[in-house]
């Protein structure tokens, strides 16, 4: 009987907070949480770039329990790329996961399956856990495109990806449809597409992969949906947006999964 996978629970702080308001955020959300939650959940955090070295600071300073990631980075390590960030730089500042065609970046920048993929894998190389996003629009999932579109990410980001290597990673599906749309994905459409989702992972790689995966819904998640969704078998956390901003909703969901 294989280990259950352990959930994780990612603040993704967009453009939001800055570094002072970013060490109250982490200072704050570390004093909520009871030390017994790491024992079941991991947490991580990403700020934007520039609070990320003062965040880094404090989660070392404190020993706190808190996992440093970045929302975002370049494939290159070094190069004339004005206003790019470096995945080595990334690694330099203790950063251990990195999101990685979140659908901001990919509607709002413009970044294809293809830059995607060369994101990942330069995550990879600098041994930084990569969280794969994936996800469909509303006009998507009204054509009934929703499997299609999802696995077809899936399938482009994992292109030279190993199976060891895929094991480690994290895919977070976000329903675009369900974000700032008035729209609202229930659990059973989570856990049906990220059930989807683990059983391409058996097919492309080996049932040890997909079992040992884990897969996020991050989509308008708030304390009150937790429970619900870490109740789902394919749902091993949640990648956080705005209610992650706030210290006390943070904390809650992370209690929520924890106990789950």
């Amino acid at each position: 009987m294989p280990e259950p996978r352990r959930p994780l629970i990612s603040g993704n702080w967009k453009m939001n907070l800055n570094h002072f308001e970013a060490i109250q955020a982490v200072q704050k959300l570390h004093w909520l949480l009871p030390k017994d939650v790491y024992e079941t959940v991991d947490v991580s955090v990403h700020p934007p770039f520039t609070d990320i070295r003062s965040v880094q600071t404090v989660i070392q300073g404190d020993s706190m329990e808190l996992i440093l990631g970045a929302q975002h980075c370049h494939h290159d390590d070094s190069g004339a790329f004005t206003g790019e960030i470096s995945p080595a730089f990334l690694a330099k500042l203790d950063v251990k996961m990195v999101i990685v065609g979140h659908s901001e970046r990919r509607q709002i920048f413009g970044e294809d399956d293809a830059t995607v993929n060369v994101k990942l894998r330069a995550i990879l190389k600098h041994s930084m856990t990569p969280i794969l996003c994936v996800g469909e629009t509303l006009a998507e999932r009204e054509a009934g495109e929703t499997e299609i579109r999802v696995l077809s990410q899936l399938s482009a980001g994992l292109d030279g990806v190993k199976a060891e290597q895929a094991a480690s990673m994290v895919i977070a599906y976000e329903p675009v449809w369900a974000i700032g749309t008035g729209h609202t994905a229930t659990a059973a459409d989570a856990q049906a597409v990220c059930s989807a989702i683990r059983s391409a992972i058996a097919a492309r790689f080996d049932a040890a992969t997909a079992a040992a995966i884990r897969i996020q819904y991050g989509g308008s998640v708030k304390a009150g949906t937790t429970e619900e969704l870490m109740a789902c078998a394919d749902v091993d956390g949640a990648l956080v947006g705005g209610a992650s901003l706030d210290p006390d909703e943070f904390a809650q969901i992370i209690r929520l999964a924890a106990s789950s």
